[in-house]
């Protein structure tokens, strides 16, 4: 830790980046080697399971560095997805808001955009996220209602936006 006392803003923000990146990197590899090894199913199967745990510790995490107290409703939950580790490397919105909702939307997404510039389709990701920004923002605040607008593999996922998710209280 000495030796980050010495570092920049800039570059600690640098760093802040590629751990983000190196973060992303080792999802995807793992998430690759389950899904040679066992297929997509148990792949997406074991990656909910995981999303499950990380996106609550995630959460919790992000509550107690930012002063962000429980129960705080629906502009504690915009506050935390701004400092989620992915809110690096994505672009993200938050569109339609109301006194009781808010739409969030990521539209530009690092994984999903790298595969499209491969020529690959879309991660089927849907069911993975579900389960990650309901549970994100049930540790934020239980009484927030997560609904999907959409995220793939649903048909319009990938031209304005990736994926779309409306919060509310």
């Amino acid at each position: 830790m000495e030796q980050t006392k010495q570092l920049s803003r800039d570059k600690l923000e640098e760093m802040l980046v590629d751990f983000a990146k190196n973060w992303l990197a080792h999802d995807g590899l793992w998430f690759q080697a389950v899904e040679k090894q066992y297929g997509m199913e148990k792949a997406i199967e074991l990656d909910t399971e995981a999303w499950e745990k990380f996106t609550v510790i995630e959460a919790k995490r992000i509550m107690a560095r930012h002063g962000i107290g429980e129960n705080g409703g629906l502009d504690s939950l915009k506050r935390a997805l701004g400092f989620r580790l992915y809110a690096f490397l994505n672009v993200q919105e938050i569109r339609n808001e109301t006194p009781d909702s808010f739409e969030f939307y990521m539209t530009d997404c690092r994984v999903q955009s790298a595969r499209q510039r491969k020529g690959m389709a879309l991660f089927p990701c849907k069911s993975v996220g579900v389960v990650e920004y309901s549970l994100f923002a049930k540790t934020i605040d239980p009484r927030i209602k997560t609904e999907c607008i959409c995220c793939p593999p649903d048909e319009a996922a990938g031209k304005e936006f990736f994926c779309g998710w409306k919060f509310s209280i």
